[in-house]
């Protein structure tokens, strides 16, 4: 805990006679360090809105105002992705609540931690039809949000508050984490409360065994590492805080890696032992380098879905395979494994690592990993199109000129649909940070814990549109340090757009790329791919650069390649708001989208 914060909590009040239940929760939040909330105020949520400005002019957390809810819980999820903490998300009764409930989805099935907070009616109003009612006895929300928290409960009793909010923070970083939600009513947050300093020391409370390790299973893995000669690793979403540690044990062992679609942001992709991403728009190096016969596939923080596995393929399903979790949700899914560890994934590195180099018989296996690195030529699988100066432009020429252009700092989160698409596969910035720790960590072991939070980010499974363009905001709320380039479609912005027009109310340079091809890319090409009927996927051809300089933010239209290399990036960046990239590119250019057609098509003929 910063040294402010003590004497934040001890002032909370000194503007207000007596604290309420609103101040509670917020000098919760400052004692965890929380900056930021991000939600839409309503009659319902007041007083928690009264709290956060009493909370602003002491320099405590203050609020953030989203245009939409899904927005602001789009931007709560990229902001803990980005700071390792909770995020925060507050919505009134009724609509409020139930426009979280997208954004709240999104982080369940991605293990973000997010605490939720819904207003309601006063108590002596439920079952009276008071406006917006969402308790049991009106459109019960609160039923709505139990099957997408890992939390989730309705404050009855202003008693009960303090206990209630504990317990959800705590459960919010479990394992696996996820969003808790507290219902609370109006005349709860209103209630007054002897003092809002909080009782419990949550530090202590939500501190992890982090060293916590299977250690017989441990041994077992290490055993395996030792006698195997051909050794892939395949590393997931789950790794970013064990980045250094994994690289390193690559190194050790002399091993090839590849990465789900989502962990490609941890790495450098230029890395010879790197192999590709596997999975949804993954590379053909990827596959093969599992096609060919290795001894043991090694899957760390990995939650084995559609698009992770490659469509539970078996090259990756198969009795070779050793499952490395924090998660026994995801150790579930990999029952053919012959080997699960449950257990932290640093420590279950630096053990393997330790025991590894002062192995007489994992050294002497060297001479089997010849082969294990590639050649430093691109992974990409069309050269042509990458390259290719023809108007419009490509969007693989595209994911070239942000590649290029954009500083070693910047940080990439790609939409749902094409943008993760062309994103996933043809980005390939040279993050110095990954390069530096990399060669930092070459003769010692990594002796301080890093966030990997990574240059690219785009969300798997639930996968909503529009996720990117809130995420953006948040992870720029959270990190001044950051270049953030949101790449979304068309379709994503025409739903979320608004958003845009918080990033500059809140002066943060986010560059919003629109891959405008007047269509729902991926619905048009999936229908042509699957020879289905071609319907429902036609956008209006929208000026967006006039819809930004409506809004104060200045844009660009691109053309053409010439066009992206006449911008000045650094320039840009520069700027205290967003700029917005109107990117006319050849809606023609079919994505690497063939595992999601594979899955859907099932047993059909592609």
């Amino acid at each position: 805990m910063s040294k402010e914060i003590p004497n934040l909590l001890q002032k909370s009040h000194s503007d207000t006679e007596t604290p309420e239940a609103a101040d509670l929760i917020v000098s919760y939040l400052a004692h965890l360090s929380i900056d930021y909330v991000f939600g839409i105020p309503g009659g319902a949520i007041e007083p928690l809105y009264n709290a956060l400005a009493r909370s602003q002019r002491r320099g405590g957390p203050r609020p953030v105002l989203a245009r939409h809810e899904a927005g602001a819980a789009f931007m709560a999820d990229g902001y803990a992705r980005e700071t390792g903490k909770i995020g925060v998300c507050i919505a009134t009764s009724g609509p409020g609540s139930t426009n979280l409930i997208t954004g709240v989805a999104c982080a369940h099935e991605n293990a973000v931690p997010l605490l939720v907070i819904t207003g309601q009616p006063p108590l002596s109003a439920f079952g009276k039809r008071a406006l917006q009612e969402s308790a049991s006895t009106g459109v019960n929300v609160l039923g709505m949000f139990e099957h997408c928290t890992r939390y989730n409960s309705l404050v009855s009793h202003a008693d009960q508050l303090e206990t209630q909010l504990v317990n959800a923070l705590s459960c919010a970083l479990d394992m696996p984490r996820g969003p808790a939600h507290l219902s609370i009513p109006v005349d709860i947050l209103r209630s007054p409360v002897t003092s809002a300093t909080p009782t419990y020391d949550l530090h202590s409370l939500l501190l992890r065994p982090s060293e916590l390790v299977d250690q017989s299973a441990l041994r077992d893995l290490a055993e395996e590492l030792k006698h195997k000669h051909r050794v892939v690793f395949l590393i997931g979403t789950g790794c970013n805080d064990a980045i250094d540690a994994i690289l390193e044990l690559v190194r050790v062992t002399h091993a090839a890696y590849v990465t789900t679609p989502d962990a490609k942001g941890f790495i450098n992709p230029r890395d010879p032992h790197f192999h590709g991403v596997f999975g949804f728009a993954g590379h053909t190096a990827a596959e093969d380098v599992l096609r060919n016969d290795p001894d043991l596939i090694v899957a760390l923080g990995i939650t084995l879905g559609e698009w992770t596995s490659g469509g539970w393929s078996e090259l990756v399903l198969n009795n070779r395979l050793a499952h490395v979790d924090s998660s026994r949700e995801n150790l579930m899914r990999s029952p053919m494994a012959r080997l699960h560890v449950h257990g932290d994934i640093y420590w279950v590195c630096e053990y393997l690592i330790n025991i590894l180099r002062n192995d007489s018989k994992a050294r002497s296996h060297d001479e089997h990993h010849k082969g294990a690195t590639r050649s430093q030529e691109s992974l990409i699988d069309s050269v042509e199109s990458y390259e290719s100066s023809a108007v419009p432009i490509k969007p693989q020429r595209l994911m070239r000129e942000l590649s290029r252009q954009c500083p070693p700092n910047t940080c990439f989160v790609a939409d749902a649909g094409n943008s993760a698409v062309w994103a996933v596969h043809y980005l390939e910035l040279c993050d110095r940070r990954v390069e530096r720790r990399r060669q930092g960590a070459r003769q010692s072991m990594p002796t301080e814990r890093r966030r990997g939070n990574g240059w690219l980010r785009v969300t798997m499974d639930f996968a909503p549109m529009g996720w990117a363009i809130g995420a953006a905001i948040g992870i720029a709320r959270a990190n001044s340090s950051y270049s953030v380039v949101c790449i979304t479609g068309d379709g994503s912005y025409l739903m979320n757009g608004q958003e845009i027009t918080v990033a500059e109310q809140e002066k943060l340079p986010v560059i919003f790329v629109i891959l405008n091809d007047a269509a729902l890319g991926m619905v048009k090409h999936g229908q042509r791919l699957a020879s289905a009927e071609p319907i429902a996927f036609e956008l209006p051809q929208v000026d967006y650069c006039a819809l930004a300089a409506s809004m104060g933010i200045p844009g660009h239209i691109i053309r053409s390649p010439e066009d992206m290399e006449a911008l000045d990036f650094k320039m840009i960046l520069q700027r205290p708001g967003p700029t917005l990239l109107d990117v006319r590119i050849d809606g023609e250019e079919v994505p690497p989208m063939g595992l999601r057609m594979k899955t859907l098509l099932g047993n059909k003929k592609n």
